[in-house]
């Protein structure tokens, strides 16, 4: 599968988070600080697994309709995965 670059922009901008917050720890930032920007790291992750999920099933459907071939199995397994990331 090709990546977008916004996939990587994503996953460099959650870097920076987790980053952050290792300085805050290396800081002793309040444990409220710390989590709230583990949440959001969190969530930045849940979304860019959404969005990797969601531009595979694109592809994956795409060729199997041109190949004439069915597309329950794929849309199960991404669901699957979705279910599985959290």
């Amino acid at each position: 599968m090709n990546y977008d670059k916004s996939v990587v922009n994503r996953l460099k901008r959650i870097e920076g988070q987790i980053n952050g917050v290792i300085n805050m720890i290396e800081q002793n930032k309040d444990c409220r600080e710390v989590i709230t920007q583990l949440s959001a790291s969190r969530s930045a992750i849940d979304r860019t697994i959404g969005l990797i999920v969601s531009m595979n099933l694109e592809q994956c459907v795409r060729d199997n309709i041109e190949k004439g071939e069915d597309t329950k199995a794929l849309v199960k397994e991404a669901v699957d995965l979705l279910v599985k990331s959290r």
